[in-house]
């Protein structure tokens, strides 16, 4: 039981693309922006925005999940924190929304100080934000500037998190220049180009 606790927290740091880049593989195939590409939910939220990156997690030689960045054609990857975006993640294996909020923190602290009392405030938010997934479930965070974040599970809502500096944190564990997976960022904004 605790080696399978163990490697589902290995696991579960990975879901969140937060593992040392040293360890992990990362293919990015970029392709054009195409109909398929388009998701329903950033049709009210994001209209006019353009699939600008992504890249699939490898961890270990496990595939863990494929990420996409969409964004206005005018994204700017230095003022992340004003600008409206939405990070795509879809899984290929299950993960605890827990394992997922507590290792968001641990990353989320790499950019800033954050006290044991407002992260234990933000785990709470997370895990009623972000449900448990399964291999196949499309998880999609969307960037609010100066509101939080708000999340979509295949398309549905499950939550939103209005607190802009979690936002801007919790997204940088992807696209901050802090990220520990700088190969998966740049693939993330390989289209801006």
């Amino acid at each position: 039981m605790r080696v399978r606790r163990l490697l589902l927290g290995v696991l579960g740091a990975a879901a969140v693309g937060l593992v040392h880049a040293q360890s992990s593989e990362i293919r990015t195939p970029l392709a054009a922006s195409s109909a398929e590409d388009i998701r329903p939910e950033l049709g009210a939220l994001l209209p006019q925005s353009r699939l600008i990156g992504k890249g699939r997690l490898t961890f270990w030689g496990f595939q863990v999940y494929d990420a996409r960045l969409w964004a206005l054609p005018s994204f700017k990857p230095d003022t992340l924190a004003v600008q409206p975006f939405a990070l795509e993640l879809s899984y290929l294996r299950a993960f605890d929304s827990q394992d997922v909020a507590e290792r968001s923190i641990a990353e989320m602290r790499r950019s800033a100080s954050i006290s044991d009392a407002q992260a234990k405030a933000w785990i709470d938010e997370m895990m009623r934000a972000l449900p448990d997934v399964k291999k196949g479930d499309r998880l999609m965070g969307i960037h609010r500037p100066g509101v939080g974040a708000q999340f979509f599970m295949n398309g549905k809502p499950t939550g939103e998190i209005r607190d802009a500096e979690f936002s801007r944190l919790f997204f940088g564990i992807w696209l901050s220049p802090k990220t520990s997976e700088p190969e998966l960022r740049a693939a993330l904004l390989a289209g801006l180009g």
